[in-house]
């Protein structure tokens, strides 16, 4: 199992560099022999580079310098990688127009590199620049009439790290007040790392206000350290953590019951924590609407069998970088947006409000979502 897992890792590497490399290298460009040279030099130390640096970044000793590193190479590469594919297209026709080498190759280089570079220094930008606010109306049948109208927040997939964001947490909080949101959600990838490390970026969430409630649940990557010290912690900020368990909001007279569970990897963890959708509703009138917080688009199933009128859950990031958008698909039912499961139950995805590992957004921005809350 470990060789063949190591075989998949090596091919992978091979063809996330060697595709680029073949590209804008070698291919029938006919570059002078310094040029080769040097070409192939970057992509061979760049491919070794990558594995030490994300070992180092994101393994037990969290070295964010590390992480930074690595995770913006892979951020370049993949890019490289998809544009590159796409070159062999454009070579393709040039090829049927009648375009000789290396004069075709050498304009497949040319455009796959200005169009990556291109598409980098925007997504840095998109990724880093505090999110627009999304609006979107959903119609839940059983909501009562006092709860017509009702505005959710919802921030998810932070993911504060090894990039101090201290300055675009209050800032994303800043935006979210402005919204006078009665519920502010926050559904999980908190943060990457302990509360020791990254308590000075998340702390602004302390500021959050909201008319009813403020409620978070763990993502998987609170369970790559202390999922119930981040529990813990938000807490101690006030804000209510549904691990397994529900608050109700009441507005003129009727009552929706908002309840959150576990990601769907905390058995997996080791950590004492599962979802469980049932234990969330212990307890709860099952007559009142029902919006339920889980952090993977994959948990709905659970939500259609207990009867949930509403969940909201994010993890996709919208597949952040294009074309990566495919492959999330394949792990889940939904990348982004609002769609329906079974009779009754309805998934919003975000998109998410930061992004995970390379600071890149590509054709999958980031958002702030305000959804109000409709009786049909």
């Amino acid at each position: 199992m470990h060789v063949r897992r190591v075989a998949v890792v090596i091919t992978l590497m091979l063809l996330l560099f060697g595709v680029p490399w073949w590209t804008l290298v070698v291919a029938g460009s006919a570059w002078p022999p310094a040029v080769l040279v040097t070409g192939t030099l970057v992509f061979a130390v760049a491919a070794a580079a990558l594995p030490l640096l994300m070992v180092l970044g994101h393994g037990r000793r969290h070295v964010d310098w590390a992480a930074v590193a690595g995770d913006a190479l892979l951020g370049g590469v993949w890019v490289l990688f998809a544009w590159s594919v796409l070159g062999q297209v454009l070579g393709l026709l040039l090829f049927v127009a009648g375009v000789e080498d290396p004069v075709r190759s050498r304009l497949v280089a040319a455009v796959v590199l200005t169009v990556a570079v291109a598409l980098l220094a925007w997504g840095f930008f998109e990724a880093m620049r505090v999110p627009r606010v999304r609006t979107v109306d959903v119609e839940m049948p059983r909501l009562g009439a006092g709860l017509d109208g009702l505005r959710v927040a919802i921030i998810t997939d932070t993911h504060y790290g090894p990039i101090d964001r201290a300055r675009w947490s209050a800032a994303v909080v800043k935006r979210v007040n402005q919204l006078d949101a009665d519920v502010v959600c926050h559904v999980g990838d908190l943060a990457d790392g302990t509360v020791d490390m990254r308590e000075r970026q998340v702390s602004p969430l302390a500021s959050v206000r909201a008319a009813e409630a403020r409620v978070y649940v763990t993502g998987n990557h609170e369970y790559f350290t202390e999922a119930q010290a981040w529990l813990d912690y938000m807490e101690s900020m006030g804000w209510s953590a549904l691990h397994n368990r529900h608050v109700v909001v009441e507005r003129g007279g009727d009552r929706l019951i908002v309840a959150g569970v576990d990601d769907a990897t905390a058995e997996a963890s080791r950590q004492g924590h599962k979802a469980d959708v049932e234990a969330a509703l212990a307890g709860a009138d099952r007559t009142l609407p029902v919006l339920l917080l889980a952090h993977q688009p994959k948990q709905v199933p659970e939500a259609v069998r207990a009867g949930v009128d509403l969940q909201i859950s994010g993890h996709t990031h919208g597949g952040q970088i294009w074309p990566f958008n495919f492959l999330v698909r394949l792990d889940q039912p939904v990348v982004a947006g609002l769609s329906r499961h079974g009779e009754t139950t309805q998934l919003y995805t975000s998109r998410g409000t930061g992004f995970w590992g390379p600071p890149f957004r590509v054709f999958a921005p980031s958002e702030i979502t305000l959804m109000t809350l409709r009786r049909p």
